[in-house]
């Protein structure tokens, strides 16, 4: 299948080389800039309300602000600093209750159309030479309806990383093999993760895998392993596909890693930042995740498996495809606020070359055309040969692995639909064809309420 603008589409959209290609093309002609040569206006005793998304890989950026402060003679009023469901939902409040009284709010591709026209096009507030530094794709997938209403500040996708010295373990690779009847490496598939994750496992002190396992997160999750096991989302008519038999062999995988107690048993309410830290704690051999928390990971002052971290691209499904569900993290402007100007001054500012260079060396993935090679050099002059293969591994995924979810209003209506369904299936209420029917029934009553069907 191809784009479509309206659906954003059901096959997997492929980022493709966009982002790397248009990195390297772009990096010869255009030069970099520090915060301090960059006039970002005088906003003197304007107070700029913001909601942003909060966590442990969101912080570091937000340490920037008050240079912008001091720069533009602004306040910044951070009313909201929330993960990105709970501020997900605070929005809708806003919305429902007519009191979109502030001006910049943390977005996501895959969260954006859902909102309507509550944010600004930032074509008409943002200069072209600014967003011209941007990636292509990345500006693409920001698009709703043809306006731009997202500033990307990184992008997203997740790979597998793992404990090394359970792979140089010479008594546990034996072992392995002889159970399972090939060699003990690390995971090329997901039926060997499968086999990697029950083996390792030792629970309740230490784990084989682990995973998100409600809202968004969750639904994610199940919608990539679907993918690579050759399923589909919404099939060609817009009509529910997920409970197909890629669905269930993508639900099972979940289950029977519950049932085997080869994750934690709370991963039901697991979000992002319980399994970052529950890897960095040195209790899961294998762990799905973006790139965002692979500084953490490596730093001994905070990281259990600090010098003991290897990281490969996600595993490939049944039908030879890898897993690579992603998009971009961003910032929205709203139509209401009540100083479009600074609102646009912030959200450059808070991606601007030095900007993202601060959430690259956390391992967050750039989405402005320098900064991906700017970061690469500094890490090798550095000698940070782990950041130099975080980037290796996560250029080559974005690449050439990662799609985006339906880009469509109605994706978070129907995640909402299926996540809880999908956890009844994890603890063992429904089976997994029963929860995923269920599912789509549903599901399917939204998108005919929507008039795709």
């Amino acid at each position: 299948m191809t784009y479509s603008p309206r659906m954003g589409r059901l096959s997997p959209t492929k980022l493709a080389g966009a982002l790397i290609v248009g990195v390297s093309l772009a990096a010869m002609t255009l030069p970099s800039m520090a915060q301090t040569d960059i006039d970002y206006g005088n906003f003197d005793g304007y107070t700029l309300r913001v909601k942003l998304i909060g966590g442990a890989q969101y912080e570091p950026l937000y340490a920037l602000i008050p240079e912008w402060e001091a720069a533009t003679g602004a306040t910044v009023d951070i009313l909201s600093r929330a993960n990105h469901f709970d501020l997900d939902r605070e929005i809708k409040q806003d919305i429902a209750a007519g009191t979109l009284d502030w001006c910049v709010g943390s977005n996501h591709t895959s969260f954006a159309p859902q909102y309507g026209g509550i944010y600004r096009d930032l074509r008409d507030i943002v200069p072209e030479d600014v967003l011209a530094d941007f990636v292509p794709r990345a500006l693409e997938h920001g698009t709703v309806d043809g306006r731009l209403v997202q500033l990307p500040r990184h992008s997203d996708i997740s790979n597998l990383y793992y404990q090394i010295h359970l792979y140089e373990d010479e008594e546990l690779a034996a072992e392995f093999e002889a159970e399972h009847g090939y060699a003990l490496a690390p995971p090329e598939t997901w039926d060997q993760v499968r086999d990697q994750a029950i083996f390792f496992a030792d629970p309740p002190d230490f784990y084989g895998f682990q995973f998100v396992g409600k809202d968004e997160a969750i639904t994610g999750r199940f919608y990539e392993l679907l993918v690579a096991h050759g399923g589909q989302f919404l099939d060609e008519d817009y009509a529910p596909a997920f409970n197909s038999e890629a669905g269930v062999e993508a639900l099972q995988f979940f289950v029977d890693l519950y049932e085997a107690g080869a994750v934690p048993a709370g991963v039901p309410n697991y979000l992002w930042d319980d399994t970052g830290l529950g890897f960095a704690s040195g209790s899961v051999a294998l762990n799905l995740d973006w790139a965002g928390w692979a500084a953490f990971f490596n730093d001994p002052e905070n990281s259990a498996v600090a010098g003991n971290i290897g990281v490969i691209r996600a595993p490939m499904g049944s039908a030879g495809v890898r897993s690579g569900w992603s998009g971009s993290h961003t910032f929205s402007v709203t139509e209401t606020c009540d100083n479009p100007e600074a609102a646009a001054s912030f959200v450059m500012f808070l991606t601007s070359h030095e900007s993202q260079m601060v959430e690259a060396r956390t391992g967050l993935l750039p989405t402005r055309h320098h900064v991906w090679n700017t970061a690469v050099d500094e890490f090798s002059e550095n000698d940070n040969d782990w950041l130099v293969e975080v980037f290796g591994a996560y250029s080559t995924s974005m690449a050439e692995d990662s799609f985006t979810p339906p880009l469509i209003p109605e994706w978070i209506e129907v995640s909402n639909v299926l996540w809880p369904r999908l956890q009844a299936a994890i603890v063992g209420d429904m089976t997994a064809q029963e929860a995923l029917d269920e599912a789509a029934e549903e599901a399917r009553e939204v998108m005919e309420d929507a008039g795709y069907l």
